[in-house]
């Protein structure tokens, strides 16, 4: 062993820049900061949201309106389409079961009933809710309506 062949151990050395350690490490004077501004400061820490002094995207967009957290959403059928249903089926009973199977709700959709069309024979239906005018035009022609 001699001078010219001795190493640091593995795993010794640092690989880390020395940054702000004078002319001789290349990153001496502004320690790769630039020139002036708050980033080349000491103590700078970066606000969320800000852009530069640019409005920020939060205070850009316009505000307004009200999302109801206690709305409760219905995928309305119209009579028409329960009509439909039961001549091609040949069903005197139409439930959500039926609607869901046909594709025209979801599984975890609540239904509606709404008043558009008529009935030519009577149908019992199923749903979750029904507007006045569905109600008079089902019970008119004699079928009854089962709310869930």
């Amino acid at each position: 062993m001699e001078l010219s062949n001795l190493k640091p151990a593995v795993g010794s050395n640092k690989s880390k820049r020395r940054i702000g350690r004078g002319p001789g490490s290349g990153m001496g004077g502004t320690s790769t900061r630039g020139h002036k501004g708050a980033k080349s400061r000491s103590g700078y820490k970066k606000k969320v949201g800000f852009e530069g002094g640019q409005m920020p995207l939060q205070r850009r967009v316009p505000k307004f309106g009200f999302k109801n957290i206690n709305r409760v959403e219905y995928k309305a059928i119209n009579i028409t389409t329960i009509e439909q249903l039961a001549a091609n089926k040949n069903l005197d009973k139409v439930t959500v079961a039926d609607l869901i199977q046909a594709g025209y709700v979801r599984k975890n959709q609540l239904v509606k009933i709404l008043g558009v069309g008529t009935l030519s024979k009577k149908v019992d239906v199923e749903a979750n809710a029904f507007s006045k005018k569905a109600e008079e035009i089902i019970t008119a022609a004699g079928g009854t309506i089962n709310k869930l």
